[in-house]
């Protein structure tokens, strides 16, 4: 197999970028060669997103077109894609030479082997565990790097497929986690982004014993459901911190420059505990990525959560009262089943109150096996998406006034990637974010700088960190000049 090439075809969200990095090291410690166009493979791996029909389309239509351009080559359907319906792909997939859902990434050895020998196989296995290991190729940008912490869920949304794809939440070791983190600095990683369905719920569903031997924090963090903890904080000196703010501590002990990002935190269970020792650590960045979803009440209950707007109201305004300057994220979903106009009104005016400096507007898309595809008054696909255009078009306002408000500073800019100078002016660019900028979904910096600066041409390269004056916004960006 050392001659082998492979090419890695990679979709959906930060969760599956770990697998699809996973997937890289498997295959080249097997001997593969990774190439980065396909016409160059023997073997080409579709990582494929299975959350939402759209995504799920996307991927499908990948590997068919895969199959079309090169039918020597072996394909390898991977990701969420395969690992809900690889029974249903097994019979109606012929385009697909083989299957492998996401549950146990070690069984990939096995798929290729049987695939070289000319078999066909479709393998999944017990959603059981955090997959984790060898990353030797990141697919972020330079600096920056995903750290799973969680894998599956427990909060049943109505609309959502995870539970049904990744299975029930199940929370990695502490210390495999820093020992991950502190492998990544030393690799001269900056930004470490922590990343699980629902950070919030880190402790839940492990059979190891640091989180299981004294306390059920299955019962402490969902408890309160009726009763959220944005409005009771669970954590208490009865139950001690949250097993999230201990992970934090445990991040916070270690030495150096770096940034640590918290990405995806449900509302309904927010471990407030975090906040103050996330303040005596400034390398923790007050960025709060929390999917409200909604901003009526009614639909909020419809999709099975437990909080109401008015309670995640207070929820934002506690976080700024510990972070004054701190960056808000959400996630609404339009046409949710039962939503009126009144009910879209409601959560334009609930975006309008918490002000949300970025947001994702989403028109619902129903999902077989979930609570809300048999739900009655289904809302027409066209009017959820006039729903989601009328929000992005909301926020769009509220981010450029927000980001009108951040200039005039001086911010940390992590360098993305280096625009070629076609013009032939000694003005270079470069592309990177700041702290209020989280990787793929949020706005960035475009940073000016003399190309006739040897010391600004040194400084600024890919993966480096270096000051930048914000000067103007545009859009979802800010135009900045290189300071140092």
């Amino acid at each position: 197999m050392t001659s082998k090439k492979f090419f890695l075809d990679q979709h959906g969200c930060a969760k599956n970028q770990v697998d699809g990095e996973l997937i890289i090291s498997r295959l080249l410690n097997l001997g593969f060669e990774q190439v980065l166009e396909p016409e160059a493979a023997d073997l080409i791996v579709v990582n494929s997103c299975g959350f939402i029909e759209s995504a799920k389309k996307e991927s499908l239509n990948s590997l068919i077109d895969a199959r079309a351009a090169f039918p020597d080559v072996k394909i390898l359907l991977t990701g969420c894609l395969a690992e809900r319906y690889a029974d249903i792909f097994k019979k109606e997939l012929p385009e697909a030479d083989g299957i492998l859902g996401n549950g146990n990434l070690e069984l990939l050895d096995s798929a290729v082997k049987s695939l070289f020998d000319g078999q066909r196989p479709v393998l999944k296995a017990e959603q059981k565990g955090v997959c984790c290991g060898e990353r030797r190729e990141l697919l972020s940008f330079k600096g920056s790097a995903f750290v799973k912490i969680t894998e599956g869920c427990d909060n049943r949304c109505s609309f959502c497929a995870i539970p049904l794809i990744r299975g029930k939440l199940r929370s990695r070791n502490s210390d495999d986690i820093v020992a991950e983190i502190k492998s990544l600095l030393a690799r001269g990683v900056f930004e470490i982004n922590l990343i699980g369905q629902d950070l919030a719920a880190y402790g839940c569903g492990s059979d190891d014993v640091e989180f299981s031997s004294e306390k059920n924090w299955h019962e402490i963090i969902y408890r309160n459901l009726n009763s959220p903890v944005c409005k009771e904080n669970n954590f208490s000196e009865a139950n001690g911190e949250s097993p999230l703010c201990s992970l934090i501590r445990k991040i916070s002990a270690l030495e150096g420059k770096f940034w640590v990002r918290l990405l995806y935190i449900h509302p309904d269970h927010f471990n407030q505990d975090i906040l103050e020792v996330m303040k005596n650590d400034p390398r923790f960045l007050p960025y709060f990525d929390i999917p409200f979803q909604s901003g009526d009440d009614t639909i909020i209950r419809a999709m099975n959560r437990k909080g109401t707007s008015a309670d995640y109201i207070s929820l934002v305004e506690t976080i700024r009262s510990v972070f004054p300057e701190s960056c808000i994220r959400t996630t609404f979903l339009t046409g949710f089943p039962g939503e009126t106009e009144a009910s879209a009104l409601a959560t334009e005016n609930f975006l309008k109150s918490i002000r949300a400096d970025w947001s994702g507007c989403f028109p619902y898309s129903r999902e077989e096996d979930t609570a809300a595809d048999k739900m009655k008054r289904q809302v027409s696909a066209a009017k959820a998406k006039e729903r989601a255009v009328r929000l992005e078009n909301f926020q769009a306002e509220i981010t450029a006034e927000n980001l009108k408000l951040r200039c005039g500073k001086k911010y940390d800019v992590l360098i993305e990637e280096i625009i070629e100078n076609k013009d032939g002016t000694d003005e270079g660019l470069a592309i990177g974010r700041a702290w209020f900028e989280a990787p793929e979904v949020d706005g960035a910096f475009v940073v000016r700088y003399d190309l006739d600066s040897e010391a600004a041409v040194k400084k600024i390269v890919p993966g480096a960190v270096v000051k930048v004056l914000a000067v103007s916004a545009s859009g979802v960006d800010i135009d900045g000049e290189f300071a140092e």
